[in-house]
């Protein structure tokens, strides 16, 4: 009868432990998924939400140099919206006056790393930790060839969130869209004329030749993912 009993208690025990080993695991694993779910849609996320709240203020962005007085006067407006940086108007001043994209409508603005190489992974990765990157053998601005700009690219969806925000909106650009790069201290202005989404091996579009002046801006698609590429393409606002 003992005997019995205490068969019955530890089966008892090895099934509760069983339970409570698949329970931890379970948790972990729910843990786990929710970690890389916040770490690769985190700045999606972040920019879209961002982008709304701005729809819903009407707020401005305005590149540096070409603000109005009334803009300028309603960037110093004090009080509660000035505090929570809830300003209409917004100056964007170019991070690098070398090479820069400011692009008003989504709020863009970084750097351009030259010359990285599209088919060195560990070169472009490191660049984009730091801005957009110009594709080695693309023209620059002003040279009246085809300039290759891409950014928001990773190895594999869990790394996205590694990588700078600024193209996440490029999908919203439609077309007549302000695109201005700045280059050696000058400000070229483009305006967007199409869009296409392809798939990562079609490269062709990086390689194309132009004769005159075009711009292709390059990010992942849908954002938060490296399933598909989005291009975007642009001509100088003022065709020489």
């Amino acid at each position: 009868m003992e005997t019995k009993s205490h068969h019955h208690k530890s089966k008892k025990n090895g099934d509760y432990y069983k339970v409570l080993v698949l329970r931890t695991v379970g948790n972990f694993l729910i843990l786990s998924s929710l970690f890389i779910i916040g770490k690769t849609f985190y700045q999606p996320a972040r920019e879209e939400l961002h982008y709304l709240l701005d729809r819903y203020l009407d707020k401005k962005y305005v590149v540096a140099g070409t603000e109005t007085p009334q803009d300028q006067q309603q960037v110093k407006q004090g009080g509660l919206a000035s505090l929570l940086n809830l300003q209409k108007i917004e100056i964007l001043t170019p991070q690098d006056p070398e090479y820069s994209i400011v692009i008003p409508k989504i709020g863009a603005n970084s750097r351009i790393i030259p010359n990285v190489n599209a088919a060195d992974e560990p070169g472009y990765l490191a660049a984009l930790k730091k801005g957009v990157a110009q594709t080695l053998g693309t023209a620059n601005p002003g040279e009246n060839g085809h300039i290759f700009l891409f950014a928001h690219s990773a190895d594999n969806i869990f790394d996205i969130g590694t990588y700078n925000a600024v193209f996440y909106l490029l999908y919203k650009l439609e077309k007549d869209d302000e695109v201005n790069v700045f280059y050696k201290d000058k400000r070229y202005v483009y305006r967007v004329i199409d869009k296409k989404i392809v798939e990562p091996s079609q490269v062709e579009y990086l390689t194309r030749k132009t004769d005159s002046e075009f711009l292709t801006m390059q990010t992942c698609y849908p954002p938060g993912t490296t399933l598909k590429r989005l291009l975007v393409f642009a001509v100088p606002a003022i065709q020489k």
